[in-house]
This record gives C-alpha cells, sequence and structure tokens, in this order.
C-alpha cells in the first residue's frame, strides 16, 4: 500500500481528504463539515449531547487494533451513551490527535470505519478538528442525539425488574486473550495468533454494537424504562449508578446473568472467575434497565433481554444472590482510568 504523508496535505487538506465522501442522511442537519460549526434544527424535539475521548495505550493499543475497527468503535461507544437515554443518534464531531508516524493511509482505514458505523446507524459526520500530539493518536467523538422519552438514570423504583441486553464479559476475555496473544508475540515475525473459535469474544472487544435494536423493541412494545444506563464499565459498576441515582437498592440473580458459551471457555482457560469477568469485565455496551414489575411478561417475551433482578428498598442494598442463595454485596469494580 502507497504512503502519502500527512504534510504533503496539511491539517485543512486532510479534512477535506477525510470529509468529501461524507453524505447527510438527517433533516436536522442542515449544515455539516465545511463551515465555522455545524447547523442542527431539532424543532420542538429534546437534544442529547455525548462525548467520549479515546487515548492510545490507555484506551486502545494499535499493535492488535486495527484502525478501521478502532474508527467504528469510537463512533459506535457514543451511539450507544444516546441508546442509553432512550435516544436516537443523529450527528457526531471528530477531533483527532495525530503523531508524525501516521499517513493519510492510515486515517483513510480509520474514517471508513468511521463512516460504516455512521452508514449501519444513520448518523451523520458533521465537523471535527485535528492537532498534531505528540503521546500517540486521541480520538475525541461528540455525539448529538434526539429524543422525545428519555430516560434517566434517576427513575429506577422499588418492585421495578432489572433488565439486561445481550451477554456479559466477552468483550473483557476477548481483551484478555489479545494481551495474551500480545506477550507470546513479542517481535516474532513469523508468530500466527490463535483465534479459532474465539471470533465472538474478539468481535464484541474490536468492533461492539450499540443496542439500538433493544430501543426499538421498547418503543414498539409501548414500555418506557424507568431507569437505562449503558454497560461500559461493568454490571456492578452500572447497577451501583443507578442505585445511587435513585435512591434505591438492588438485588441480582447470578444464575440469571447471561453468559456467551466463548466467554466461559476463556474464562477457564484463563483459570478467571467467570462471574466476576461478567460482573466486573466492561466495555459490554449492553443497555441495563429497569421496568415495572407489570411488563415482567413483556420482557420475558423479548428478544436478546434477560431479567435479571430487581429493585429493592435503599437500605436493603445491593446484592449478588449465589446459586447456593448466600448474598454477597455488589462493589464497584470495573474499568477507571483515573485509578492509581
Amino acid at each position: 500500500m502507497s504512503r502519502t504523508e500527512i504534510s504533503t496535505l496539511g491539517e485543512f487538506g486532510l479534512i477535506r481528504h477525510l470529509t468529501e465522501k461524507i453524505e447527510l442522511k438527517n433533516e436536522s442537519t442542515l449544515k455539516g463539515v465545511g463551515d465555522d460549526a455545524a447547523v442542527l434544527d431539532y424543532k420542538e424535539k429534546k437534544i442529547l449531547v455525548t462525548t467520549d475521548l479515546l487515548l492510545e495505550g490507555v484506551h486502545f493499543d494499535l499493535m492488535y487494533v486495527p484502525l478501521k475497527h478502532l474508527g467504528y468503535k469510537s463512533a459506535v461507544v457514543n451511539f450507544s451513551d444516546i441508546y442509553a437515554m432512550n435516544g436516537q443518534p443523529k450527528q457526531i464531531t471528530v477531533s483527532l490527535g495525530i503523531s508524525k508516524r501516521f499517513c493519510v493511509e492510515d486515517f483513510d482505514e480509520f474514517y471508513a470505519g468511521l463512516r460504516l458505523a455512521c452508514d449501519v446507524y444513520g448518523v451523520d459526520i458533521v465537523g471535527g478538528d485535528t492537532s498534531a500530539s505528540v503521546t500517540g493518536l486521541t480520538v475525541s467523538i461528540t455525539c448529538i442525539g434526539e429524543g422525545d422519552k428519555i430516560v434517566y438514570r434517576n427513575g429506577a423504583k422499588e418492585n421495578d425488574i432489572v433488565c439486561v441486553s445481550g451477554d456479559l464479559g466477552a468483550a473483557y476475555m476477548g481483551l484478555q486473550l489479545l494481551e495474551r496473544e500480545k506477550s507470546v508475540f513479542d517481535g516474532d515475525r513469523n508468530f500466527n495468533p490463535d483465534f479459532s473459535g474465539r471470533e465472538y469474544i474478539l468481535e464484541r472487544q474490536l468492533k461492539p454494537e450499540a443496542r439500538k435494536d433493544i430501543v426499538a423493541a421498547l418503543a414498539e412494545t409501548g414500555i418506557t424504562p424507568t431507569s437505562m444506563i449503558d454497560i461500559s464499565d461493568g454490571l456492578s459498576s452500572e447497577l451501583l449508578h443507578i442505585s445511587k441515582e435513585s435512591n434505591v437498592g438492588c438485588r441480582i440473580f447470578e444464575d440469571r446473568i447471561p453468559i456467551d458459551y466463548q466467554t466461559a471457555v476463556m474464562a477457564e482457560e484463563f483459570n478467571m472467575n467467570l462471574v466476576t469477568a461478567a460482573l466486573n469485565g466492561g466495555e459490554d455496551y449492553e443497555l441495563l434497565f429497569t421496568v415495572p414489575l407489570g411488563f415482567y411478561d413483556e420482557m420475558a417475551q423479548m428478544k436478546g433481554v434477560s431479567i435479571i433482578g430487581h429493585i429493592t428498598k435503599p437500605e436493603y442494598g445491593n446484592l449478588l444472590v449465589g446459586r447456593d442463595g448466600g448474598e454477597i454485596e455488589l462493589k464497584a469494580q470495573g474499568w477507571q482510568s483515573l485509578a492509581e
């Protein structure tokens, strides 16, 4: 593949190069890339705004993360935050800190993943910024969304049922697999990583999906959750966020936590506690939400959703009920980027 130095295009030339093929999809986007600011028209709708910052060496490792996958994931993690508010993502801005070791073709790959995610989820790229970086690649994406029936973290009520989409722990086990193969690689050009039979957990780590389908299914059924959050830092941490913001307690059951077979096999191979991985692994980008008990039957029949527990009085605390009936206090042990 040919290599074009970024300096041959300059900052504005690079921006034009990366954004010239962007097509706008939403009526609310009056003006996208190309002016001092994007122009959005939301009329009577509520506007949602979220931002995620991804730093090389902290949030991703380019030794095993392809730039196209990084572009896709960078967008999707923002979309997930909007869906977690029961909203719909509509526009993003993309800011990049770029070091000299990258070339134009590298960011063609990054933007190919970014545009693919925007095509899949119907989102417009409307602006951003680029700057030189001396500390590796920095990616900052801001997502703007809209919604009518916004759901917050603070609406859970006693006796609500606790639901989660998809399965948990797979992204974390995919990361453990990638880190293991990286340590074995150690610069050996003839090294071939063994990923056979582990495709699902790798995809969950490298190319996660936001649960647009669950938000659509809830709307179709006429159910508005009382509280909702996406699982980026681990199930335990997110449950505690809802409990604190809603001033409630919760009780969830170990045998109801959804876990994929590949996740279980990988945890056994690493001699890791499977439930711990599901509770604290993070980066699943599934939706954790509560709904009134009266919707139990509808939730039990909803595809891709598991009922894992219920909301209690705050004085009862936040507990995990084990398979043997024993109770363990939930603790926030998920990802904390600023922890020492």
